[in-house]
């Protein structure tokens, strides 16, 4: 029995662990950028509000273009006060009114129209905010690339050093070296040790950053791949850019779409110096009867009146200059936007290039030779041709060369993202 119960227990304590390396190779599944960026879309609150927001808006139109509501009256006319009876004058009636309000023709259209624009704009301040959004995603992830690579470099050049302690322990013990050299790889080492609590709260920081924009528990872990395409693409011409992003940045969509509001409403402030109307129709109920002992017919009336707009220069006149003060303000706002729109895109494309020919420099040039420096000098130290401070040097100096390229290679990304969301599109690379 107690053999049967130990074979149970084993059973079940091997099932767990199976569970919890299921479960804890699911927790680690590393975090793809594009992966990163859908669930930023689906799921980050500031990107739902505003969409609601956009959503509000784009009920107004509808309701801007559709005439006032109708009024209905109901009246008691040419009562007597004496004795408040309904049937002893001929002249008293119960009366039932429907008027409606007509707008000078053209004023609704301009309403609706005017309406209408603002609740495009809205929705272009959506795709606005989905594109920082995203880039602001790409930027913090490539940051936490950049991060991991660092830590493994530092992982690795702690391991270097210390192998190099034990050549210079064994060197030392047989008399062949310095202590002062041991002391040194310590130091470095103790340094590296120092650079790696730096990279690790960097990391900290920024896995937050990131947790927040997918809308995750800040203390959540965020593993990313250990690899990605170092490819460098060719951006198209700057010119070509900025001409894509007058048409399609959807911040300068939304301005031109206000502007177009602030134009329609000067038509509508010039519509103003225009009249509206109320038509109107009572039927007349009277009681009571005629001399001649006939029931009193009942009365129908129509009505017509209008507004008259004389006082124009204290307000029409007034309101047009409004009007005209807002439409410029709206042109002035959006050439100023296109002109920092084509600054983002200038400045974003100087950025790539330059880091993308700094990454393609580390990988093909420096690092390689700076490796085999660390090499030559490993082996020459060994034999007491080269100074370990030399040695030292030369692999403190192969590590800042392999964080720079990683550095590099994530500014391009981050550049490459900010070029994105500047243009408005995801094709700004050439054919």
């Amino acid at each position: 029995m107690s053999r049967y119960v130990s074979t149970t227990v084993l059973r079940r304590l091997l099932f767990s662990l199976l569970l919890l390396g299921i479960a804890s190779a699911h927790a680690a599944e590393p975090l793809g950028l594009q992966q990163a960026v859908d669930e930023a879309l689906a799921s980050n609150p500031g990107l739902a509000a505003i969409n609601a927001r956009a959503e509000a808006l784009a009920a107004i139109p509808e309701q801007r273009g559709t005439l006032p509501d109708p009024r209905l009256s109901l009246n008691l006319q040419n009562v007597p006060l004496d004795t408040l009876s309904l049937t002893q004058e001929g002249m008293t009636q119960f009366q039932i009114g429907v008027s409606q309000v007509l707008p000078f023709p053209g004023k609704l259209a301009l309403q609706e129209a005017a309406a209408q624009q603002l609740a495009e704009a809205a929705s272009y301040d959506v795709e606005e905010l989905r594109l920082a959004l995203v880039r602001d995603v790409k930027i913090v992830w490539w940051n936490l690339f950049y991060l991991d690579r660092a830590l493994d470099t530092v992982a690795s050049n702690q391991t270097l050093l210390r192998q190099f302690v034990e050549v210079a322990q064994s060197k030392y013990q047989v008399g062949k070296g310095l202590q002062q050299d041991v002391l040194l790889a310590q130091l470095e080492l103790s340094r590296l040790l120092d650079q790696k609590l730096s990279l690790e709260g960097m990391r900290r920081n920024e896995a937050i950053r990131l947790n927040a924009l997918l809308d995750r528990p800040a203390e959540g872990e965020v593993p990313l791949p250990q690899q990605v395409d170092e490819h460098a693409p060719s951006p198209r011409a700057e010119r070509e850019l900025a001409e894509r992003a007058k048409m399609l940045r959807p911040r300068l969509v939304a301005r031109e779409r206000l502007l177009e509001a602030a134009r329609l409403r000067v038509d509508l402030a010039e519509k103003d110096y225009y009249p509206d109307f109320r038509l109107g129709a009572v039927w007349g109920v009277r009681g009571g009867e005629n001399p001649d002992g006939s029931d009193r017919a009942d009365f129908g009336s129509l009505q017509f009146s209008m507004n008259l707009p004389i006082y124009s220069g204290s307000r029409q006149d007034r309101a047009l200059d409004q009007r005209n003060s807002e439409r410029l303000r709206e042109q002035f706002t959006l050439h100023q936007q296109q002109l920092q729109v084509a600054a983002e895109i200038g400045r974003a494309l100087s950025d790539y290039r330059r880091s993308a020919e700094q990454a393609v420099l580390f990988k093909s040039g420096i690092i390689p030779q700076a490796s085999q420096t660390v090499a030559s000098m490993l082996a020459g130290y060994q034999v007491n041709k080269v100074d370990f401070l030399n040695l030292v040097r030369s692999q403190i100096t192969l590590y800042n060369y392999e964080t720079q390229y990683w550095k590099a290679l994530s500014e391009s990304r981050q550049a490459l993202a900010r070029l994105v969301s500047a243009v408005g599109e995801e094709d700004i690379y050439e054919k």
